[in-house]
């Protein structure tokens, strides 16, 4: 059970889930209903890989980090699921350029630029195809690298599956003010988790002199004056919006989950944990956001 709980996290895979339930909850809060399964297998396999490139690159484990120490112990085989995993995602992503040209060759400049500027700042996040030998990425800038993740994954979970579903029905792609309110709630929570994620790694990146916000402002200024006061305006800003679309108290209260937990994992912070409750409780967050918000808009 260990190890499927490890291969889970450290794999990589439950990123993927997570992508999969955020973009679900996305599609149904700007009532554009659910995409395709191939979509949706894309987003996980398009996850999977991405996050596993940055440690499957480094040349050796480093034995303080257990993470990196179970793929260097699993390099052979994480490589084989590697190429194995790129074969699906250029399949999947011919057999979804194939059944939706019709709508892919009518998407407008403003469209493409939409799409493009994602997969462009994730890239330039690490640098090249060897992170740990990059000359310059936005990994290295500190207090910029929980918002460009924030972004990304806000534009991956909240801007493409309502783009892509509308090219699957053939409808016209215009965002609503909505759909900006959901983009900038998702862009602020996962921002403020991986400031929460900066934690673990306060030590070493203390020592390589990466001014991130714990190592900058010290552990209990960047919980109790970044994190906490931030997560406390997102709950409000929420709130407010929430009573003057009317919602349901029901709706209000399983939607408001999310940031309460955020809050009180953000506090308990203050005492040194393992890399699996980083990876298990704090990136839980965002599955735990999604089936709240999937709840919320499906029974209330």
């Amino acid at each position: 059970m260990n190890g499927l709980i490890r291969l889970l996290f450290f794999g990589n895979y439950f990123y993927g889930f997570c992508a999969i339930a955020l973009s679900i909850e996305a599609g149904l809060q700007q009532e554009y209903g659910l995409n395709s399964l191939p979509y949706y297998l894309f987003v996980f396999v398009s996850t999977v890989l991405y996050y596993t490139h940055a440690y499957i690159a480094e040349p050796s484990g480093d034995s303080k980090n257990k993470r990196s120490v179970w793929y260097f112990e699993h390099k052979v085989w994480l490589t084989w699921s590697q190429l194995v995993l790129t074969i699906v995602f250029l399949s999947l992503g011919a057999y979804l350029v194939k059944e939706n040209w019709a709508g892919i060759i009518q998407i407008t400049m403003l469209q493409w630029a939409i799409i493009g500027i994602f997969p462009l700042v994730a890239a330039l996040y690490y640098g090249g195809t060897a992170p740990q030998k990059a000359s310059y990425n936005l990994r290295n800038m500190g207090w910029l690298k929980p918002f460009v993740i924030g972004f990304v994954w806000a534009g991956a979970v909240t801007i493409y599956p309502v783009l892509f579903n509308c090219i699957e029905n053939h409808i016209a792609y215009a965002p609503k003010l909505q759909s900006f309110l959901l983009f900038t709630k998702n862009f602020m929570y996962i921002t403020m988790l991986c400031i929460m994620f900066d934690i673990k790694d306060y030590a070493a990146d203390h020592n390589s002199q990466l001014k991130t916000f714990v190592v900058t402002y010290g552990l209990r200024k960047t919980i109790f004056f970044i994190i906490i006061p931030l997560s406390a305006v997102g709950l409000g800003t929420f709130v407010t919006y929430a009573v003057l679309r009317e919602f349901s108290w029901q709706r209000i209260l399983i939607n408001i989950i999310p940031f309460i937990l955020l809050i009180i994992v953000a506090y308990s912070m203050q005492r040194r944990k393992s890399i699996l409750y980083y990876l298990a409780i704090i990136d839980g967050l965002m599955l735990v956001k999604a089936i709240c918000g999937i709840i919320g808009i499906t029974l209330f």
